[in-house]
């Protein structure tokens, strides 16, 4: 293998994981970034003593982390190290109903037997079923780029088939839900994995009924220190690789000789490359990057994920009734999604998530106080009048969580920030805001993602969330594996 000279745009998860593994192999990288610190969507924000994870929170399947690591030849827990967490998420319903999500599968059944009365054994057969499509189909889907003919006429495909049921590919995950579930709270608790990958439950089909293993079987971990852990311990990692971070560099222009890559113009000068790897959302990639407007419009034939509407509140106080991990569902599930997904508006109950890091370790917000990531599902869309709307779903936020925890929450608000649709698409470039790319609201939409090597480009290759085979922090590792391999 002759090593080669590779810009990678953009200093996303995927960026970087990638940028450790193609130098490792003994490339020589550089990693160009517009904003002033790598991470993507994953950064650190501090205000009047309290601390805040500004993007991505739910930590699950380190052992890729630690993967990435050994291919580098380092050890993992030299430089990284995390903690489990026995309760996934604490669920919150109108009702007035609490249910802890723990990640023991016993444990997980007896929860939802002993609250709501749904039978142990519903729980335990989801879950074992859960395990088996991901082992299945699963492993081939994140480990193998599906737009290679090898990865379909492999032995394995046929065996994965065989796990494979009609209504994963034909049923919605709310119908494969309420066939296998009892009663009301158990749907809406496995529906809710479909937001995963920004998509809608009632639509996306039933094969992301394997989601749920990532978290309530592999486990639910905290990061020491933070998700902001993730990138600073892997951008440490590739810098001791000898790769070089360009930040403040946005890239205006991916060069090209005919359709084969010949470097990049970042900051009006020509860096020159034998390949490019594109962290950017694929849509940008080929409208601003390459202006190829058809293939970008291309793109848009896979309909948005969602976005997100982030309040970052210091408390100045604690509320014990929560934990790292905290939904307050809304009243109507079906209804919240319809206005996501088909008017683009936000739901006068919307979902709210809270996540809590000062519950797992001290020096995140003075003593006695809590930092709160208040989370609600947006529509990707970027036009509205967000001073305005922010104030509007502010007071429908507070208003629900004093309702269902029974205590003041708005007089208690010390610090506070805020992050929309549009910020996002600033920042992070991407379209819309959606943090996934595209969602899986179709029966093949997650098959469909685009390709990790672009379309018509020599020396063009994708990664991150935008593309196969998807967003969240283990799908991009897994696609910085997928891209490294295409190097060999």
């Amino acid at each position: 293998m002759n090593p080669q000279k590779i810009s990678i745009v953009g200093a996303g998860i995927g960026g970087i994981a990638t940028a450790i593994r193609l130098a490792a192999k003994g490339h020589e990288v550089v990693v160009f970034e517009k904003n002033e610190v790598p991470g993507g969507k994953m950064y650190w924000i501090e205000r009047s003593g309290y601390a805040f994870d500004a993007g991505p929170s739910l930590f699950t399947q380190p052992q890729n982390i630690e993967a990435l690591f050994a291919a580098a030849g380092e050890t993992m827990r030299d430089h990284f190290d995390y903690v489990s967490v026995d309760i996934s998420c604490r669920y919150f319903f109108e009702n007035g109903k609490r249910i802890n999500a723990y990640t023991s599968h016993d444990r997980l059944a007896e929860e939802l037997h002993q609250t709501v009365g749904e039978p142990k054994e519903n729980v335990i057969r989801y879950l074992n079923a859960s395990r088996r499509v991901y082992d299945a189909v699963g492993t081939i889907f994140l480990n193998h780029s599906l737009h290679r003919v090898s990865t379909w006429l492999h032995p394995r495909v046929l065996k994965a088939l065989s796990a494979v049921r009609f209504s994963h590919l034909f049923g919605t995950l709310n119908g494969y839900n309420r066939a296998h579930f009892k009663t009301p709270e158990a749907v809406q608790i496995f529906n809710r994995f479909a937001t995963y990958n920004g998509s809608n439950p009632y639509r996306a089909p039933g094969m992301l009924s394997l989601i749920p293993h990532l978290e309530l079987t592999q486990g639910t971990y905290y990061p020491k220190g933070g998700m902001i852990s993730i990138p600073r311990s892997l951008v440490a990692l590739a810098k001791r690789k000898g790769v070089r971070f360009e930040l403040n560099s946005s890239v205006e222009r991916i060069v090209l000789d005919g359709e084969t890559v010949k470097g990049i113009i970042s900051n009006d000068a020509f860096h020159p490359a034998d390949a490019v790897v594109s962290n950017v959302d694929a849509y940008y990639t080929y409208q601003r990057l390459l202006g190829k407007n058809q293939l970008a419009e291309n793109v848009l034939r896979n309909e948005r994920s969602s976005s997100a509407f982030i309040f970052y509140w210091g408390m100045n106080r604690s509320y014990p009734a929560l934990h790292l991990h905290n939904i307050f569902f809304s009243h109507s599930y079906q209804q919240e999604f319809a206005c996501l997904f088909d008017t683009k508006e936000y739901h006068e109950d919307p979902t709210i998530y809270i996540n809590i890091t000062s519950k797992m370790e001290e020096g995140q917000a003075p003593s006695g106080c809590e930092n709160w990531f208040v989370m609600v599902n947006a529509p990707a869309r970027v036009d509205f009048n967000w001073q305005e709307h922010a104030r509007w779903l502010r007071a429908r936020v507070i208003q629900k969580l004093e309702r269902l925890l029974g205590e003041p929450v708005g007089a208690h608000i010390a610090v506070e920030e805020v992050l929309h649709p549009e910020l996002i698409q600033q920042r992070t470039d991407s379209y819309l805001g959606s943090l996934y790319g595209t969602s899986s609201n179709s029966k093949f939409s997650a098959f469909l993602r685009h390709s990790n090597q672009a379309s018509g480009v020599r020396g063009l290759y994708c990664v991150g969330g935008s593309v196969h085979p998807g967003g969240g922090i283990p799908l991009c590792l897994k696609g910085a594996e997928i891209v490294s391999g295409m190097f060999d």
